[in-house]
């Protein structure tokens, strides 16, 4: 069992550090707002009052922030990780960020003698709650094989993928092919309304087949019902999208699809719905096509 200080008690956050201390970790959480230890302390954590007390103790630290500048708080400064984390621990960080910020902090923390992964995970707070996340890892492979007992509280695929970043651009990667996905189902979902077919229906069969989807299932309930209750909210999709195609703007790689999805996201965020579940994705197919949830406008 390790001693583990847990930064970031969110949607993603909060199950998280629940599923590490239910085995018997011991885990310390903090988090920027207050009021969000409550389920770690039942499950048997602690909640500290600061970054400093949340880590000096651990062996592993974990963070699971929005997006780089979060991470580069809590890692930089007199009060950040690096100051304050003893010499040997292991940062592990589950944010989804930028592949240069995973380089540039695992570059900063060797000076001080902490190891680093970067650990961006998919799934949704669903698959946080269940312990069965997806893991893409980059670092050294020493330091991922030590990781393992932990990560494995959190997640059932769990891969390393490189280098430091590379956990990064694989997780990059992964929210491609996710808004492409979520954007295809939303377009079905208006077709098939439209056409008069029971969506029920046509979304179990198309599930069965090679149309089949995580995306599909896990959201399945949401489109039928108009529930956008954030799993994973458009806002945070929105960051992510602008990771994947600055990225491949770099390497030089074209996505022209997911350019499209990146715009459509961008629309649903500038129309007010950042704070709804990525699935949302569907009120601007129902805007496009003149119908909403069931019903044509006239």
């Amino acid at each position: 069992m390790s001693t583990i200080g847990f930064l970031g008690l969110g949607i993603m956050g909060s199950p998280m550090a629940v599923n590490l201390a239910k085995p018997g970790h011991a885990v310390t959480g903090w988090n920027r707002s207050p009021g969000r230890a409550d389920a770690l302390v039942a499950a048997g954590g602690k909640e500290a009052a600061t970054i400093a007390e949340a880590v000096a103790d651990a062996d592993v630290i974990i963070t699971m922030v929005p997006a780089s500048p979060q991470v580069e708080a809590l890692a930089y400064g007199p009060d950040g990780i690096l100051e304050n984390a003893r010499s040997g621990a292991l940062l592990i960080d589950m944010s989804s960020i930028t592949p240069q910020t995973s380089i540039d902090l695992a570059k900063n923390a060797k000076e001080k003698g902490i190891r680093v992964l970067d650990a961006p995970v998919s799934g949704g707070e669903a698959g946080a709650i269940e312990a069965v996340l997806s893991i893409m890892v980059g670092g050294e492979q020493a330091d991922f094989d030590a990781a393992r007992p932990v990560l494995e509280a959190m997640g059932k695929t769990i891969v390393h993928c490189g280098p430091h970043g590379a956990g990064q651009t694989v997780k990059a990667a992964n929210q491609l092919i996710v808004a492409v996905n979520i954007q295809a189902c939303a377009e079905a979902v208006v077709f098939l309304e439209k056409s008069g077919v029971d969506l029920a229906a046509a979304l179990d069969v198309l599930n069965g087949g090679l149309a089949g989807s995580t995306v599909l299932t896990r959201k399945k309930e949401a489109f039928l019902g108009r529930f956008y209750q954030p799993g994973f909210k458009l806002n945070l999709h929105h960051k992510d999208m602008g990771i994947v195609t600055d990225a491949a703007r770099t390497v030089g790689a074209s996505l022209p699809v997911g350019t499209a999805a990146a715009q459509l996201i961008a629309s649903a965020v500038a129309r007010g719905d950042g704070e709804l579940d990525h699935s949302a994705l569907l009120r601007g197919v129902e805007l496009l096509s003149g119908y909403e949830g069931g019903r044509t406008e006239s």
